[in-house]
């Protein structure tokens, strides 16, 4: 497995949310351990909610939060593998 340093700043690229559960798809940037430029994607997920007034982010999930988490997870994939046949 190649090991890469991640550089600079990452940005979203795709967004798949059901309810408060939400998937980011994000462009990623760094250089390999030979110095060579490399282009990765990740995937982050979170869910949201509200204390009071504030809004709030969690990864922490509740029961009925996973299935929505497995759908989000299952679009972001899909996007991904349909991307890299492309």
């Amino acid at each position: 497995m190649e090991e890469i340093v991640e550089e600079g700043k990452n940005t979203p690229e795709k967004k798949f949310s059901c309810g408060a559960v939400v998937a980011t798809v994000w462009n990623n940037n760094g250089k390999s351990k030979d110095g060579e430029k490399v282009a990765f994607r990740t995937v982050s997920f979170q869910r949201r909610y509200k204390m009071g007034d504030e809004w709030k982010t969690s990864n922490s999930l509740r029961i009925n939060d996973l299935p929505k988490a497995a759908l989000v997870l299952n679009e972001s994939y899909k996007f991904l593998v349909m991307r890299s046949e492309e």
